[in-house]
């Protein structure tokens, strides 16, 4: 078994034999093959995709449809379902625009708000938030709270594919639900993977993890997902849910590691980058060393807590974890503070969006550096080349001329020749100027 299947896993690799295969779309005849049930069912779509207009299920719909398959998407936000009907993005992914346009102007995908749009497909793909509370505490009951308003819709013989991140045990919690509502309905869950930015790109090339209870469940979904890769991990369906938090909160320790390292060489008067730049050169054992930076984002943060809630709250490293990343913006405030007479300056924050070359500001680090600098500085003023849900922010001219001090928060490409004779707080060391503070 190749390293990283686990005990219990099973990885299928392209030119291994599939058992009879499904038809989808418009070469299937105008029809699809329902797998695991005795006769044809006509559907008018191949998939809908419930919540299909966010980050995460924008471009699963988006590359169903490229592949021909016959699309819809459900979504309460209905703005962002007229911009999708419109061929019009609701938020930057580079490399959408087109095949959304494509896909608009051929009539393979189609957003509603209605939810009865559901009752039409054959494979219905679940894309729910799932964020923590104020206590930090996940909320299982999210996603079948979220699918009561359209649960109604779904019909015998469909895949109900939960691709949303979510506390253990909670496909079980819906298998249950569906069970109770008398409908023989395969229910499985299919992590995603992608990055934002490159979740084109990375929904092909990345292999897929099946969770699934049952063989019938188990196929459906690699028959589905073997349209856009060719390698699919199949897993029990909380061993796959555990596999996706276990992913995003090793990339946060990961991430905690190395700003722990910077703080301990900042407060040295040491660069942190100089030492990091050192230690990975040609020394493959420490090549995945990240730089530090604000690890933020809705997904990082949130999921290593819905870890520590399953286990008990039994996760130190997570919490540990949590404390470093989250009070990085505390920290670099208390040494500007420490170097200049913080409260008669202009701060000028540098990059809102929680990543690099992203519009995306949910649990961005920028404006918890924002809130704290209200209080301390005198004034502060903020800025972002993609960032367009928030008013506030100014051109990054305004910003330059009237600042005293830049912090670079999110390491956009365009601060990288960033011409100023102002003082400059780079922690990602992205003007290549050494990262002590």
């Amino acid at each position: 078994m190749p390293h990283g299947a686990g005990a219990h896993g099973r990885i299928q690799h392209p030119g291994e034999a599939n058992e009879t295969p499904i038809a989808y779309g418009p070469g299937a005849g105008g029809s699809a093959v329902t797998a695991g049930a005795s006769s044809r069912v006509q559907w008018t779509k191949d998939v809908v995709v419930i919540g299909g207009c966010g980050h995460v299920g924008m471009p699963l719909a988006i590359a169903f449809a490229d592949r021909g398959l016959r699309v819809g998407i459900y979504d309460i936000c209905e703005s962002a379902v007229k911009q999708v009907n419109a061929a019009q993005l609701p938020f930057d992914e580079p490399g959408a625009a087109e095949p959304l346009a494509r896909a608009i102007s051929a009539g393979t995908l189609v957003a509603s708000t209605d939810p009865a749009l559901v009752r039409e497909a054959e494979n219905v793909v679940v894309v729910i938030g799932t964020p923590v509370d104020e206590h930090l505490n996940p909320d299982p009951e999210a996603i079948p709270r979220a699918l009561a308003d359209c649960l109604q819709h779904f019909v015998d013989g469909q895949l109900m594919v939960l691709r949303s991140t979510v506390f253990p045990g909670v496909t079980a919690l819906v298998e249950r639900m569906v069970e109770r509502l008398g409908r023989k309905i395969d229910v499985v869950f299919c992590p995603e993977r992608i990055a934002e930015g490159r979740a084109l790109i990375e929904l092909v090339s990345l292999p897929q993890i099946v969770g699934a209870a049952s063989r019938s469940g188990a196929m459906r979904a690699e028959r589905l997902f073997r349209l856009l890769t060719h390698e699919i991990i199949h897993l029990q369906p909380k061993e796959a849910e555990l596999a996706k938090l276990f992913t995003n909160a090793w990339r946060y320790i990961k991430f905690a590691t190395a700003n722990q390292f910077f703080l301990i060489a900042n407060d040295c008067g040491l660069d942190f980058e100089r030492i990091r730049v050192a230690i990975i050169h040609d020394y493959p054992r420490a090549a995945d060393l990240p730089a530090a930076g604000f690890a933020a984002g809705p997904c990082l943060f949130k999921d290593t807590m819905q870890l520590a809630a399953f286990n008990d709250n039994n996760f130190t490293l997570g919490h540990s974890a949590m404390l470093i990343n989250e009070g990085l913006p505390l920290y670099l405030v208390n040494r500007l503070e420490q170097r200049y007479d913080l409260a008669s300056l202009c701060v000028g924050i540098l990059g809102m969006s929680f990543k690099a070359g992203s519009d995306d500001t949910r649990s961005s680090l920028s404006y918890k550096l924002r809130r704290v600098l209200q209080f301390r500085a005198g004034r502060v003023l903020c800025t972002d080349p993609y960032v367009r849900s928030d008013t506030t922010l100014l051109p990054l001219p305004t910003v330059l001329a009237q600042a005293d001090l830049l912090v670079i928060a999110t390491p956009h490409p365009q601060y990288a020749d960033l011409r100023t004779d102002k003082p400059v707080v780079d922690v990602w060391n992205l003007r290549d100027q050494g990262v002590r503070v």
